[in-house]
């Protein structure tokens, strides 16, 4: 199968194993992460036709744990494009095969840049919102590199302290 438009979402979907746990039973927040970064990273380059490499894990929440034996759904979706960057949100489902309820877990946003074999910054194509949906995302984002950046003067300032 050729696919000639770029991917712009990702599911991932599989069972949590027992190998995943942490010491109260549930899958460690760390394994949650990993696909998180998965998911995101398979979305990024579907998009950009790139190698792709993270530069930002924001807002990161946890609602719920994961069960060991839970289906997980990892689901990625662009939101927002700059010149190389490309933001990503990543929301992570989990339930009982069984009975096909599957509840939210977890969300984040992931920024990822479209880098060349030296590791230089390449253009990618820019995304343009369809559905009111996608403008809301987009907002989303765009409010979200706002707060960033003041998170960010607060934390240089506090380290040019040291």
């Amino acid at each position: 199968m050729t696919v000639t438009t770029p991917q712009r979402e990702v599911t991932l979907r599989f069972l949590a194993e027992p190998s995943e746990a942490n010491f109260g039973g549930k899958v460690h927040g760390g394994t949650v992460m990993k696909w998180i970064d998965h998911a995101g990273y398979t979305c990024a380059t579907g998009w950009s036709g790139r190698y792709c490499v993270t530069i930002y894990v924001g807002g990161i929440r946890f609602y719920q744990p994961v069960h060991i034996g839970d289906l997980v759904e990892v689901q990625a979706r662009l939101i927002y494009t700059g010149k190389t960057s490309m933001h990503v949100a990543v929301d992570v489902r989990s339930g009982d095969p069984k009975d096909r309820f599957m509840r939210k877990t977890t969300h984040c946003i992931i920024i990822f840049v479209a880098v060349d074999r030296d590791g230089r910054p390449m253009p990618i194509s820019p995304f343009k919102p369809q559905t009111e949906e996608d403008e809301a995302l987009q907002e989303y984002a765009q409010k979200l590199m706002s707060l960033r950046k003041g998170i960010e003067e607060e934390m240089g300032r506090h380290l040019a302290e040291d």
